[in-house]
């Protein structure tokens, strides 16, 4: 089965990103090996400048809907600690209650 993770980045460090999103792919991989889809998006078509040259007026909102487009192909949301607070989780959140996924939080 597949997961998508679902964490709030604003204001975090990509250290901080990257620690959390280690341990939620090992948690999740520990309960039934589930398999995570990639809601990290860091290769260079993602980046600021080439988002910009493409017509990107709120790059928040890209990386929400590629997001999205990416939970079509989950079974599962896993939402780390914070989610609560940041606005792209939360929205996430929702998606995933209306459309049925299993939602698990991390403890």
């Amino acid at each position: 089965m597949k997961a998508m993770l679902s964490q709030p980045m604003a204001g975090k460090s990509d250290e901080e990103i990257v620690a959390t999103r280690e341990r939620a792919i090992k948690a999740l991989e520990g309960m039934m090996g589930y398999e995570v889809v990639n809601t990290l998006f860091t290769d260079e078509w993602y980046a600021p400048e080439n988002m910009r040259e493409r017509g990107v007026e709120n790059i928040p909102l890209c990386f929400l809907a590629k997001s999205l487009e990416n939970m079509s192909k989950c079974h599962v949301a896993y939402f780390c600690r914070g989610w609560e607070q940041a606005r792209g989780c939360r929205i996430e959140h929702e998606a995933a209650k209306a459309y049925g996924l299993t939602i698990l939080h991390e403890e």
